[in-house]
């Protein structure tokens, strides 16, 4: 199906969750409104395209390519440019976008007044000069997390957002902040569906190298930027950024403490950034969040996972269940939902696009199947071509409530990821103290 084929949805339809959540949801769970939980229709078939957003993709390694991918599903957004200092990589992105222009210098990106917004993609430790200067270009910016590989880096690059903000935007690239099965659960952990929450778990296992080969020396090096842990946030930087700040995000606390270790047992090829790590995080209170990510083996995949005394839920990307303790009680909504084996348990399937699926005819619960095209980075890419959109026209509250990435939650994790980096480095606890966070 072509992009433009599909029906435009407004921004306030990402806020929709589950059918099953509707009006008993709301009654059976305290500090939830039923309007909250009524996602808007999708806009009518003859509804006019969006306005065209015009982009460039700085840095066409992997993520930038994945990038460019989402992008060609975004409905009115445009690459103009794709650049990499390096024009080896321009081949394949101009597979990607064959209309862009393909340039070494992101400066010639800067000097075009018809490009409105920029992604960052390079090399963690090259972010700080090109986003300040996509900054001071007037441009907005989407800036892959960590946001730099300092936290000196990163308080220069929010601080510069922070100057041109509301006029320029800043989105940092924590894609689960714009993912839509991210916020239908987060609303069950807020409004005490599992009542107490005791303890979070996240992981990443993937058995894969970082390392790649190279015609040169010189450009072997570069590649491998991230095995030197010189420049390198690590695996906890470069992945686990993205769980740790779920688990932040869905208790609304900024951790007090990080304890972390880390080896080197499945990859001896020079480097010296660990391919197997493991960290606690302490927040207030008492709850902890236990983190591992491996290179070495794929089992058990990728997933978050919060523990309540009611009852738990996993996110797996797109996908996400409930799981009840048998002495909780049962909520009215649940003879409605959709249940199914996962593992050893039964989860009841919490399903963001149950609206759609309805307004298609559908059942939810016997339709599970997600579009392989909306990702999470997908979502991000269209929140950001959305603010682009936004700029200068009034939002209500209700409409961006909840769902920021910007400069301050941008910052914010990087520090939280760079420190536990650090924490698994020295095998040492870091403790976080407030000025770590103000900006």
């Amino acid at each position: 199906m072509a992009k433009h084929d599909e029906q435009i949805i407004s921004r306030r339809e990402l806020l929709g969750n589950s059918a099953l959540a509707l009006g008993i949801f709301a009654s059976a769970t305290s500090g939830l409104r039923a309007e909250e939980l009524i996602p808007e229709m999708v806009l009518p078939q003859n509804a006019p395209p969006p306005a065209p957003v015009t982009v460039a993709v700085v840095g066409l390694g992997d993520r930038g390519r994945d990038i460019m991918t989402s992008l060609s599903y975004v409905p009115g957004v445009t690459v103009a440019y794709v650049c990499d200092a390096y024009a080896g990589m321009h081949k394949k992105a101009l597979e990607l976008s064959p209309k862009a222009k393909a340039v070494t210098d992101y400066k010639q990106v800067l000097d075009d007044k018809t490009v409105q917004g920029v992604f960052v993609a390079t090399a963690t430790h090259q972010h700080k000069q090109i986003v300040l200067d996509a900054l001071a270009a007037g441009k907005h910016v989407f800036c892959e997390t960590p946001i730099a590989h300092t936290v000196e880096d990163a308080k220069a690059i929010a601080l510069a957002a922070k100057a041109v903000a509301p006029k320029q935007v800043f989105q940092a690239g924590l894609q689960y902040r714009t993912n839509p099965q991210h916020h239908h659960v987060l609303k069950f952990v807020r409004t005490g569906a599992l009542s107490t929450v005791a303890q979070a778990k996240a992981c990443w296992h993937k058995k894969t190298s970082w390392r790649r080969v190279a015609p040169t020396d010189e450009r072997q090096r570069a590649l491998n930027w991230r095995l030197d842990k010189e420049i390198s946030p690590g695996m906890i930087g470069e992945l686990g950024i993205h769980q740790i700040d779920v688990a932040s995000w869905f208790l609304n606390k900024k951790p007090v403490s990080v304890y972390g270790f880390g080896n080197i047992v499945a990859w001896k090829d020079g480097r010296d950034v660990a391919d197997t790590v493991q960290a606690i995080v302490e927040y207030p209170g008492g709850v902890h969040l236990a983190y591992d990510a491996t290179l070495a083996n794929s089992f058990d995949g990728i997933y978050e996972l919060f523990q309540g005394t009611d009852a738990a839920v996993m996110l797996r990307d797109v996908r996400a269940w409930m799981f009840k303790e048998a002495d909780a009680t049962a909520l009215g909504w649940e003879v409605y939902a959709y249940k199914e084996k996962v593992g050893d348990d039964t989860g009841i399937a919490l399903v963001a696009d149950a609206t759609k699926l309805l307004a298609d005819g559908k059942e939810p619960g016997k339709n599970r199947d997600t579009d392989p095209r909306k990702t999470p980075l997908y979502f991000a890419c269209e929140w950001f071509a959305n603010d682009i959109r936004a700029v200068g026209k009034p939002k209500t509250e209700e409409e961006d409530k909840g769902w920021s990435s910007g400069y301050v939650e941008g910052y914010e994790a990087t520090v939280i990821a760079l420190k536990a980096n650090e924490a698994v480095k020295t095998g040492t606890r870091v403790m976080f103290t407030p000025d770590l966070f103000t900006l």
